[in-house]
């Protein structure tokens, strides 16, 4: 019980860690600078930055709801090979 806390919450920390990361390197980057990708401009003027950010969701949601379903087979297994 405590083993699959433990996983969970490791699991979480990490995405709570990238989260925070990655919104504070957004946050670093000054606006209308030199470097500053006119993709994005034309992306969030059409409104279709949501698109990309709502499927980049999907993709890391897909990707953890696999991996918490992987764990679980194998921590199956695991107990099967213990009996």
């Amino acid at each position: 019980m405590t083993n699959k806390f433990l996983r969970y919450s490791v699991v979480a920390c990490g995405v709570l860690q990238l989260a925070l990361g990655t919104a504070a390197q957004a946050w670093a980057q000054a606006p209308g600078g030199p470097d500053n990708p006119a993709m994005a401009d034309d992306l969030r003027a059409s409104g279709k930055i949501y698109v990309v950010v709502a499927a980049i969701v999907i993709i890391v949601a897909g990707l953890l709801l696999y991996l918490i379903s992987l764990d679980r087979k194998v921590s199956k297994l695991e107990r099967e090979i213990k009996k």
